[in-house]
Order: structure tokens, then sequence, then C-alpha cells
């Protein structure tokens, strides 16, 4: 593969990564409506061409102070798809969780978070 191929499922290029502001809201929006810890403020960045979100840990098993840890990362791939990775504290790194076409799906799984994934 050049240098200059890419594939479908790559990341947006820089100049097209900005994330609109409606996305962002909209994804605020939702995680107003989550199941878990409602009586936190969970914040959202826009980072790298990523949507991350990050919240205080309520449960104390990430974080036993309490302090702000990340909960989950969305960004919208070449292809359109939409990529969601939960974040896996013990290794301290991101594992893709989910792709779907639609953002709203992956919102769901984050907000509901019966298996306890992203809100630990």
């Amino acid at each position: 593969m050049g240098a200059r191929t890419q594939l479908i499922d790559s990341p947006l290029p820089a100049a097209a990564e900005g994330i609109a502001d409606f996305t962002l809201r909209r994804v605020e929006r939702a995680l107003r409506e989550r199941l878990r810890y409602r009586y936190v403020r969970p914040r959202v960045w826009r980072e790298d061409g990523w949507l991350r979100i990050d919240s205080p840990c309520c449960s104390r098993n990430v974080d036993p102070q309490g302090g702000v840890i990340d909960i989950a990362r969305l960004r919208q791939l070449r292809s359109g798809t939409w990529r969601l990775e939960s974040r896996d504290h013990v290794a301290v790194r991101w594992v893709v969780h989910a792709r779907s076409p639609r953002l709203d799906e992956l919102l769901d799984l984050v907000c509901v978070d019966s298996e306890r994934v992203f809100w630990p």
C-alpha cells in the first residue's frame, strides 16, 4: 500500500476531522439521559478528531479518590461509520467497542451500559 493510499475505514483527514458543534451537543444531550451515575456531570471534549467523554469516578472502582476518568471516545470514519471505544483502565488504553453508521446506536450503548463497560 502506497503512502498516499488510505483505507476506507481510516479516520477522516485532518482538514475534514472537525466535529460540528451540533454533534457535540447531541452527545451531551444523550449523556443527560444515561442510566448510570446521573448525579455527576460528564464532559465531552474535542480531541484530535475524536469526541472524548470523561466523568468523575463515582463508584471509586477506578479512582478511589473519585477523580475524573475517561469513559468513551467516538470518531466518524471516512466511510461514514462511527467508531466507539471504551477505556481499559487496567491496561491504560482505548479498546474498540463497536462501530455503527448510526451515532445514536453507539450513544445508546454508552448511556445504558448494562455491562458496566463505560461507567465502571
